[in-house]
C-alpha cells in the first residue's frame, strides 16, 4: 500500500521565552512547541507535529526560530494562515511566514548555521532589564573580545556543554564570536556556528565574564577549552538575555 503523500512547510516565528519552559514539550511545564502544535492542529483541523531547528532553554527568546510541519493537503494561502495563527496565538508568539519546502527538508538537520545574541548592560534600566544582563561598569569588553576570537581556533566544546546530554559529539564549528557596542552602556555578543550544545552559549558568556572581570586570563580561557571539562568553565549566565536571531538554510530546499 502506498504511503499518503504529504506537503512540508517551514514556519518562521519569534517568541518571548519568559513564560515558557523552553522550546521542547515538557511533562511539567508549558513550552513553545506545545502551544504551536495545539494552535496549528486547531486551525488546520488535523493533528500537526512541529519540529524546531533547535531547543532553546527555559527563558531563552527567539527573534527568529524556524520549524517545520507536514500536512496531507496543500495550504492554499500561507499568508492567510499566518494571519489566522497570529490572531489565535498568545502575544508571546508571532508567526512571520510559512513557506513550502521539499518533502525531505528538515528544520534541524538542514540548517547551515544558527546565530545567537547575548545582551549586557552596565546601567539599570526598567525597560530593558528583562532582556539584558546587568554587568559591572568595570568589565573589560576588549579582553572578552580577544578571548572570544580564540573560540574560532577550537572545535571540541565539551567544557561549555551541559553534562549528561544525549548528543553523540561535542564538535562544533564556530564561524563568528564577537562583542559589539550598541550604546554607551550596552553590548551584544553575537555567536554563529553550525550547531550548538545544550547550554553552550550561556556557559561561554559566563566564562568570558570571568575574563572581563579579571578572574582568569585569556590564556586560562584557552586552557579551560582544552581541558574539555565543564567544571573548569564559568557559571552559565541568566537565560533572559539570550536570543536566537537567525537560522540559515540552503536555497535548494525551498519549493
Amino acid at each position: 500500500m502506498n504511503e499518503q503523500p504529504y506537503f512540508r512547510y517551514f514556519v518562521y516565528l519569534a517568541y518571548n521565552g519568559s513564560s515558557y519552559h523552553g522550546w521542547q514539550i515538557q511533562p511539567n511545564g508549558i513550552s513553545v512547541q506545545e502551544v504551536l502544535e495545539k494552535s496549528f492542529s486547531t486551525l488546520l483541523k488535523q493533528p500537526i507535529a512541529i519540529t524546531g531547528a533547535g531547543r532553546t532553554d527555559t527563558g531563552v527568546h527567539a527573534n527568529m526560530m524556524v520549524a517545520h510541519f507536514d500536512t496531507h493537503t496543500a495550504i492554499d494561502d500561507c499568508t492567510r494562515l499566518v494571519g489566522k495563527l497570529n490572531a489565535f496565538l498568545p502575544q508571546s508568539i508571532a508567526i512571520f511566514a510559512i513557506k513550502q519546502v521539499q518533502p525531505t527538508a528538515h528544520a534541524r538537520f538542514d540548517a547551515l548555521s544558527r546565530t545567537y545574541q547575548y545582551h549586557i548592560t552596565t546601567q539599570k534600566n526598567p525597560f530593558t532589564n528583562q532582556v539584558s544582563c546587568k554587568v559591572p561598569p568595570t568589565i573589560d569588553v576588549n579582553k572578552m573580545n580577544t578571548a572570544a576570537e580564540k573560540l574560532l581556533q577550537y572545535a571540541d566544546f565539551t567544557s561549555f556543554s551541559k553534562l549528561h546530554t544525549d548528543v553523540k559529539t561535542n564538535i562544533c564549528t564556530i564561524h563568528q564570536a564577537q562583542w559589539t557596542q550598541v550604546s554607551d552602556t550596552d553590548w551584544v555578543f553575537t555567536i554563529q556556528a553550525d550547531r550548538f550544545l545544550r547550554n553552550m552559549v550561556r556557559a561561554i558568556v559566563g566564562t568570558l565574564f570571568d575574563v572581563g572581570n579579571g578572574k582568569i586570563t585569556i590564556e586560562e580561557f584557552c586552557a579551560i577549552i582544552e581541558q574539555k571539562n565543564r567544571c573548569a568553565a564559568g557559571t552559565s549566565v541568566p537565560a533572559h538575555a539570550l536570543f536566537l536571531v537567525d537560522v540559515a538554510y540552503p536555497t535548494t530546499i525551498f519549493v
